[in-house]
C-alpha cells in the first residue's frame, strides 16, 4: 500500500502509532518541526523529514518525492486552557496548517486520511456520555480548530474521491510498557502525568479543581484510555481504509469513567508516595463527567483494547516518567 506519511510522528501520540507501524512491518515517513516532538522518539530508525505544516510548498514536495498515499495527521496544538488564551495559535497550527495538508494530499493523490482529532468537539454533553452522533458544541478554541478541520476533512474527502477516519481522542495517558517512549512535555496538563511529578517531587502537589460535582466522589469522571490502545486504533483505521472501509468518525475511548479523586489514589499506590493534595474551586468549562459511547470503535474497526486498566496505564506511566527523572 505504499509509504505513509505520520505528521507530528514525533510527538507523544504520533510516536507511539510511528512504532506500531514500523513494528507491523510499514513504510513510514514522519513530518515533523520538533517544536514538542524529540527524534529520539523515532526508535526504529523512521526517517525524519523536519518542516512545517504552514510550509505548504515544503509538504507537497515530501508527498512528491516520498509517494505516500496514506497519511496520518497528528501534529496540531493541544492544550485547551492555553486556546482560550491564544487562539490565533490554534486556528493557525491546527485549522490552517491542516488546510495546507489536505490541499497537498488532493494534489499529490493520496487516497487514505487519518486524522487526530479530539473528544473536545463535545464541549459539554449534557449526558455526561458522547457519542459521534451527539451535539458539537466545543467550549474554546481547541476543540473549536479540530471540529473545523473534521469538516474540512469531511467537504474535501467527498469531492476529492479520498477517504478518511477521524478519531475523536477522549483523556490519553499512560506510555510504552518497555518505557522505551512516552509524553515529554515537562509542563502537561494530563493529571496522571502531573501526579507521577508531584510523586517524584517535581511538583509541590497535586490540585483537585472542584470538588461538588455531581459524581459519586464529587470530583471529575474521565475517560481514561492507554495509549498503546490509542495508537493500535489508528492501525486497526488504516486496515478499514484499505479494505476499502466507508469515512467515518469514531470515539477512541474505553466508555467508563474514573473520578480525579480515583486516579489520584491509584498513583499514590503505584509510586508508593503519599504526595499533598490541594482543594480547588472548579475551572470554567469542566464538565463534571466526560466519556466516550465507545461501540462504533469495535464494531466498525473491530478494534480491541489491551490495556484497559487504570492501574496499567499508571504504572506504564510511573515507569516512564521515573526514566525521565533520573535522567535528568
Amino acid at each position: 500500500m505504499g509509504a505513509i506519511l505520520v505528521t507530528g510522528g514525533a510527538g507523544y501520540i504520533g510516536s507511539h502509532v510511528v512504532r506500531q507501524l514500523s513494528e507491523a512491518g510499514n513504510e513510514v515517513v514522519v513530518y515533523d518541526n520538533l517544536s514538542t516532538g524529540s527524534a529520539d522518539a523515532l526508535i526504529h530508525g523512521e526517517r525524519l523529514i523536519e518542516g512545517d505544516l504552514a510550509d505548504r510548498a515544503r509538504i507537497g514536495e515530501v508527498l512528491r518525492e516520498t509517494g505516500c498515499n496514506s497519511v496520518l495527521h497528528f501534529a496540531a496544538a493541544i492544550i485547551a486552557p492555553e486556546s482560550v488564551h491564544l487562539p490565533l495559535k490554534y486556528y493557525s497550527n491546527n485549522t490552517r496548517n491542516t488546510l495546507n495538508l489536505l490541499q497537498a494530499c488532493v494534489e499529490h493523490g493520496v487516497e487514505r486520511f487519518i486524522f487526530s482529532s479530539t473528544a473536545a468537539v463535545y464541549g459539554i454533553p449534557e449526558s455526561g456520555a458522547a457519542s459521534e452522533t451527539s451535539a458539537t458544541v466545543p467550549i474554546n478554541p481547541y476543540g473549536t480548530s479540530k471540529l473545523m478541520s473534521e469538516w474540512m476533512l469531511r467537504d474535501t474527502a467527498f469531492a476529492h474521491g479520498f477517504s478518511y477516519v477521524a478519531l475523536r481522542y477522549f483523556n490519553v495517558a499512560g506510555a510504552d510498557p518497555l518505557a522505551r517512549m512516552g509524553q515529554r512535555t515537562p509542563d502537561a496538563t494530563h493529571l496522571i502525568k502531573v501526579a507521577c511529578q508531584a510523586a517524584l517531587g517535581m511538583r509541590d502537589a497535586v490540585s483537585i479543581f472542584g470538588t461538588d460535582y455531581d459524581t459519586p466522589d464529587g470530583t471529575g469522571v474521565r475517560d481514561y484510555i492507554h495509549i498503546e490502545d490509542l495508537a493500535a486504533a489508528h492501525l486497526y483505521a488504516l486496515d478499514y481504509l484499505n479494505k476499502g472501509g466507508e469515512s467515518t468518525t469514531i470515539n477512541v475511548g474505553y466508555g467508563r469513567g474514573e473520578s480525579v479523586r480515583e486516579v489520584i489514589e491509584v498513583v499514590k499506590k503505584v509510586s508508593g508516595v503519599d504526595f499533598p493534595v490541594l482543594e480547588a474551586p472548579r475551572r470554567p468549562g469542566d464538565p463534571a463527567n466526560l466519556v466516550a459511547v465507545a461501540d462504533r470503535i469495535r464494531s466498525v474497526l473491530g478494534w480491541t483494547p489491551s490495556y484497559a486498566d487504570l492501574t496499567t496505564i499508571v504504572s506504564d506511566a510511573w515507569r516512564w516518567e521515573k526514566k525521565l527523572f533520573e535522567a535528568r
